[in-house]
């Protein structure tokens, strides 16, 4: 069999898995899978350009999509008048101060000869420069945090189309990914790892903990709709879509919310299709081909004058982008922003997994590894517990092996994706889509 045809044959196995779920359960649950499995496949990507084209260990992704979730607030949520009425301009005032030190320090350090003079002002600039920005900051965010903190507490976004969120939360990460690269891409491949993660989890501690910019545990609800989206509520107001609906013998309300998902999954559909076109093209570039000549021997792409630490940084820099991009996504699909639920287990294990066993340095692998991890995650805990429901029929109620087999249901998830990895590795160490 050819690659084309077996390939062809995965995606549709994975698909028809799909579609049996909308037969033997429920569209809605069908499209949820679809939709979440769109926006997995581009997650996977974004590390997949890391790892695939680089082989950048990276395990800080879900740093990088809790900053996409973030610019889809910065963007979309309307303004906070009153929060910026009692302290918004000395919030931004604050934070130009705090830029302002770390660049003084900077330039300082670049033009003074070393010596006694250039440590004693550099001190200076930073102990003078911290308290001035705290004094300033502090009492801006007290002011912000104090207005009406039950609803908002914040200074809220732009009020601008939650589209344009989605390439904004792109640049955030990219931004951070800059700022990750420069200080970090010089390790080794361990190291780099630490690194990633530890910084991965201080945005998550940010986004928790500054109530002004993200509402902290206490989230960010009623995020818009693209425009193109409507609320089901409004579909089921609409007389003209009630009446075609009952006509074709659908319930108006349950043919709401699947009308939802469809349009959903067309935009993200199309933003999956335009980044696996770019990435394709990348990757069968000369820029391409050089990536993966440094990814096999840096060395000997040193030796033949490639900037390594110039391509290690932009390539971290388009992978975390694209994850941002995914993360403001997923956000709007949420309708909410829960910093909270931005575990390392679902946004960077999950999405490595899909990475290795869809087949990593093969983009179409990682859109496969996408779709097919994600329905995995999804379905595997209702079969788990149907199984052991299945298994201890027989067993009197109560029993303590018939309530540990039960509750052991929940953890069939794990189970499973450690189970698939181990058979990926062993029988396919290359993943289901190899790197051609």
């Amino acid at each position: 069999m050819s690659a084309p045809v077996k390939n062809t044959l995965m995606f549709l196995f994975v698909f028809g898995l799909i579609v049996h779920t909308g037969f033997s359960s429920s569209w809605n649950v069908a499209l949820a899978i679809v939709n979440m499995g769109l926006i997995s496949a581009i997650m996977a990507l974004g590390v997949n350009m890391q790892w695939g084209y680089a082989g950048l260990f990276n395990v800080g992704v879900m740093g990088f999509v809790a900053l996409g979730g973030l610019g889809a607030v910065l963007v979309s949520m309307p303004p906070v008048g009153e929060a910026w009425a009692a302290g918004g301009i000395r919030v931004l005032l604050g934070l130009v101060m705090g830029a302002a030190t770390i660049v003084g320090s900077i330039l300082f350090w670049s033009r003074m000869p070393a010596g006694n003079m250039r440590t004693l002002g550099i001190m200076a600039i930073l102990v003078v420069g911290f308290f001035l920005f705290r004094w300033v900051f502090d009492g801006g965010v007290q002011a912000v945090e104090a207005v009406n903190p039950a609803s908002t507490g914040y200074l809220g976004g732009l009020g601008l189309p939650v589209v344009l969120s989605w390439p904004v939360g792109g640049a955030l990460a990219a931004g951070a990914a800059w700022i990750v690269g420069k200080t970090a891409l010089g390790l080794r491949s361990d190291y780099l790892a630490i690194a990633t993660l530890g910084i991965a989890e201080i945005i998550i501690a940010i986004l928790k903990n500054e109530d002004w910019m993200s509402r902290g545990v206490k989230n960010v609800i009623g995020i818009p709709r693209p425009a193109v989206v409507p609320y089901e509520i409004d579909l089921q107001n609409d007389p003209a879509f009630v009446e075609r609906m009952t006509g074709w013998g659908f319930d108006p309300v349950t043919a709401s919310s699947i009308t939802v998902k469809l349009l959903y999954g067309g935009l993200f559909l199309a933003v999956l299709l335009i980044l696996l076109w770019m990435a394709q093209a990348a990757l069968n570039s000369p820029w391409g081909r050089m990536m993966r000549a440094i990814r096999d021997n840096e060395v000997s792409a040193e030796a033949m004058g490639k900037d390594v630490t110039g391509r290690h940084l932009q390539i971290f820099i388009l992978g975390s982008a694209i994850c941002g991009l995914a993360g403001a996504m997923m956000t709007t699909l949420d309708g909410q922003l829960t910093p909270g639920t931005y575990q390392p287990l679902r946004f960077t294990f999950l999405i490595w997994v899909m990475v290795i066993v869809g087949g990593s340095g093969n983009n179409f692998g990682a859109v496969l590894g996408g779709f097919l991890i994600w329905y995995l995650w999804v379905q595997v805990e209702p079969a788990g517990l149907w199984l052991m429901d299945t298994i201890t029929a027989g067993m009197a109620d109560g029993t303590w092996l018939k309530v540990h087999l039960q509750d052991a249901a929940a953890h069939m998830r794990l189970l499973t994706m450690g189970v698939i990895l181990l058979l990926v590795l062993r029988f396919s160490p290359r993943g289901l889509i190899p790197e051609r």
